[in-house]
C-alpha cells in the first residue's frame, strides 16, 4: 500500500517498514505502542473535499484511504459510523455554553463507538486469513468485536472481567462468542486474554496492542470535522479508559490538518472518573496503577495500556484531564436524556459531566465551541440508568386514583 509509509514507536521513535503486521516495536518490546504512518500527499488523491462530496458511503469506510487495509468487500460490512451530529437545542444553555454538539456513536451496530476498531480489525483479520479473533474487554470492545465478526463469519473467544455489565455478556453470547468471564479485575483479564492469543494464534483485537485499532476509532474525528464543514469546534470531550479512543480522535484531526483539510486541532478535553483516573493523577508524568472503583465499567481501566497516544492527544493539542464523580456521572445521564433526548451509559456520559465541570472552573469558556462525544448507548447497562432515573410512579389502574396522587398537571 503505497499509502502507508511505515511503523513508528511512540517511545523510542524507530521506525519500521509497512509490510510484515507488526503489534508492538521489536525494540521496545510491549510498551512500545506503535503509530501507523501516512504518505499523506499520495491519500490526497484519493480522499479530499471532492471524492468526499461524491461518495454516497455514508458509513465510516469513506475514509478508507486513511486505514491500513486493502478496501475489498468493505460494503458487506454492518454499517459502522456516520452517527447522527446534533447541534444542542438546550443542553449548551444549560451548562452556559454558545454552542454545544453532541456526537451520538451510541447508535452504531452494536451501540458503541467500539464498532470503528472492530470493523477495522476483523477487516484486517480476514486479510491476513485468520478464522478467529480475540481480544479481553470491559464489555463495550468485546460486544462491537463479536457483533462485527458475526456478521462476516469470524470465530470469537472474548475476555471480560467478571463485573461487566450484563447487557453487553448478553450481546456476547447473542453473537455466539466463546465468553470467558474471568474472576479478576480488567487488568487480570488482559493479561489473560494476552497469554491465550499467544498460545492459540488468535488475531488479536486488543486496542492497546494493535495499532491498527487506533486508525478506526479516529473515523469518529473524521467525521466530526466534516460534519461541521472543516471548522471543528474549538474543544472536543471524549470520555477516556485505556487511552485508545481519545488516542484515536486525535490521530483523526491530526490526519485532517496534515492533508490541509482542517486549519487546526480542537483542544482535546480527556475525562475519567474519580474512582478511575491513572491520566488525571499522572497530569502528563508517569503512570502508576489505579484501582477500577467506578460504576463507568467501559472506562474502569487501572493500568491503561495506550497512555502515549492518550496523553499526546492532550498535550499536543493544549487539551486539559479532568475527573468527574460517578454522582456527577449519574446527574449526567439524566441532564442528557431530558435536555437532548439522548441516551448514553455511564462511561458514554463522563465526558459530558467533564464538559460541565470544565465550565464551571473555568476551564472551557462559554464563548468557546464544544463537541462531547457520547461513545456508548444507555441500553448496554440499564441497572446503573435505573440508579441514574429512579423508579416510575406505580399507581392503580383508577382515573380518580391517578388525580388524587397530583401527579398530572
Amino acid at each position: 500500500m503505497n499509502r502507508i509509509l511505515g511503523y513508528r514507536c511512540t517511545l523510542c521513535k524507530k521506525e519500521y517498514d509497512y509490510g510484515p503486521e507488526l503489534m508492538t516495536c521489536p525494540a521496545c518490546g510491549e510498551k512500545g505502542i506503535l503509530d501507523i504512518v501516512f504518505d499523506y500527499n499520495e491519500v490526497k488523491k484519493v480522499l479530499n473535499r471532492e471524492t468526499l462530496k461524491a461518495d454516497g458511503d455514508n458509513s465510516m469506510w469513506r475514509y478508507r484511504a486513511l486505514m491500513p487495509l486493502k478496501g475489498e468487500g468493505l460494503s458487506k460490512f454492518l454499517r459502522i459510523g456516520w452517527t447522527p451530529m446534533y447541534e444542542s437545542l438546550r443542553l449548551g444553555r444549560q451548562l452556559g455554553l454558545d454552542k454545544l454538539f453532541i456526537k451520538d456513536d451510541g447508535i452504531n451496530p452494536t451501540a458503541s463507538l467500539k464498532d470503528r476498531a472492530s470493523g477495522v480489525a476483523v477487516a484486517k483479520a480476514l486479510e491476513l486469513g485468520y478464522d478467529t479473533i480475540s481480544c479481553s474487554s470491559t464489555g463495550n470492545a468485546a460486544s462491537s468485536c463479536a457483533g462485527n465478526s458475526a456478521r462476516m463469519g469470524l470465530k470469537t473467544v472474548i475476555f471480560v472481567p467478571e463485573r461487566a455489565p450484563m447487557g453487553k455478556v448478553a450481546q456476547l453470547l447473542i453473537f455466539g462468542a466463546n465468553v470467558v468471564s474471568v474472576r479478576g479485575d480488567y487488568r487480570q483479564t488482559f493479561e489473560l486474554s494476552k497469554a491465550a492469543i499467544d498460545k492459540w494464534g488468535f488475531y488479536n483485537r486488543n486496542a492497546g496492542i494493535n495499532p491498527i485499532l487506533t486508525e478506526g476509532k479516529k473515523t469518529v474525528a473524521l467525521e466530526i470535522a466534516e460534519q461541521q464543514n472543516f471548522e471543528p469546534t474549538d474543544w472536543v470531550a471524549v470520555s477516556v479508559g485505556d487511552g485508545c479512543t481519545i488516542g484515536g480522535v486525535y490521530n483523526g484531526f491530526y490526519d485532517l490538518k496534515q492533508m490541509g483539510l482542517i486549519d487546526r486541532i480542537p483542544r482535546i478535553l480527556g475525562v475519567q472518573s474519580e474512582g478511575c483516573c491513572p491520566f488525571v493523577d499522572a497530569n502528563g508524568g508517569e503512570l502508576v496503577p489505579t484501582p477500577e472503583n467506578t460504576l463507568a465499567d467501559s472506562i474502569a481501566v487501572g493500568v491503561p495500556r495506550n497512555p502515549k497516544k492518550a496523553q499526546r492527544a492532550v498535550r499536543d493539542s493544549n487539551g486539559r484531564w479532568l475527573a468527574v464523580s460517578d454522582d456527577e456521572i449519574l446527574a449526567a445521564m439524566r441532564l442528557l436524556g431530558r435536555t437532548e433526548g439522548v441516551f448514553s451509559e455511564p462511561a458514554g456520559v463522563t465526558a459530558t459531566a467533564g464538559v460541565k465541570k470544565a465550565v464551571e472552573m473555568g476551564i472551557i469558556k462559554p464563548s468557546e465551541s464544544v463537541t462531547v462525544i457520547s461513545t456508548g448507548s444507555g441500553l448496554k447497562d440499564v441497572n446503573n440508568a435505573m440508579k441514574a432515573a429512579g423508579e416510575p410512579f406505580k399507581c392503580d389502574p383508577d382515573i380518580k386514583a391517578l388525580e388524587a396522587s397530583g401527579r398530572i398537571k
